[in-house]
């Protein structure tokens, strides 16, 4: 789990494995495969108008930003232990809400930095304006944060247990 707090970034020993495995694909076998494509669609003759070249090229950019991400990460990144379960929120806790006090209307979610997000459960950062509002609240507990027109919501801490990933 991770949490930004002045360029350092707090990671479990599991998810700087798992971001660094993802550095070392990208900047090894990965690098080499978009490379190829691109030799490849280079072959194919006028670059003008060569699709695969440009969607290979394209790629290639996307794939070199998320290395400079990746590796700016963990320089900075610090390996701590997972959080305590005890039922306070904090960055690498599955938190669920109820929305205004309604226990109906709900959300779960990986209080976590974007980078760790995965496609199992929503995450929001400890920055957000949700992350910012629960940070450090006790189950049982209200929260209040300001919504992107300024207006305040509140919403009431159902659970907060560690991710278990």
């Amino acid at each position: 789990m991770t949490q930004t707090s002045e360029n350092v970034t707090w990671l479990t020993q599991a998810a700087y494995n798992q971001l660094k495995a993802e550095l070392d694909h990208l900047s090894g076998p990965a690098r080499v495969e978009i490379a190829q494509k691109i030799e490849a669609a280079r072959e194919e003759g006028d670059l003008k108008e060569n699709g695969g070249y440009h969607a290979a090229k394209e790629e290639q950019g996307k794939q070199e930003l998320r290395v400079r991400q990746l590796t700016q990460l963990l320089q900075n990144a610090k390996v701590g232990e997972a959080p305590a379960d005890n039922g306070i929120v904090e960055p690498g806790m599955v938190v669920t809400i109820a929305f205004d006090g309604d226990e109906d209307d709900t959300l779960t979610f990986l209080m976590a930095s974007r980078e760790y997000a995965s496609s199992d459960i929503e995450t929001y950062s400890p920055q957000s304006p949700l992350g910012t509002g629960v940070n450090g609240k006790k189950v049982g507990e209200d929260a209040e944060y300001e919504l992107p027109n300024g207006k305040k919501a509140s919403v009431k801490i159902l659970a907060a247990k560690p991710y278990q990933g």
